[in-house]
């Protein structure tokens, strides 16, 4: 399998939203879209979470997994530089 490359395509940030900060579409080798990234800021600083969906036992789970921690990582640091350095 070849690299795989990110792209924040859009990015709606959310001032009074307490600590979601924004959402993102991300998309993946010019292939697909991942849409509903959450910039969020937490008690050890700004992290992302993938799109989630409330289950039937009240539980959130994510729609979409990383299957490998680098891929999670590269995405993580892309959407937030993206939300760092970019004011839209």
């Amino acid at each position: 399998m070849g690299s795989i490359s990110f792209k924040v395509e859009k990015m709606v940030r959310l001032p009074d939203a307490g600590g979601l900060k924004a959402f993102a579409d991300v998309s993946v080798n010019d292939a697909l879209v991942i849409k509903g990234v959450r910039v969020v800021a937490g008690k050890k600083g700004i992290f992302v979470s993938m799109p989630q969906e409330l289950g039937k036992d009240e539980r959130w789970y994510d729609r979409v997994v990383c299957k490998s921690a680098g891929v999670y990582e590269d995405l993580s640091r892309l959407v937030i530089e993206y939300y760092q350095n970019n004011s839209n």
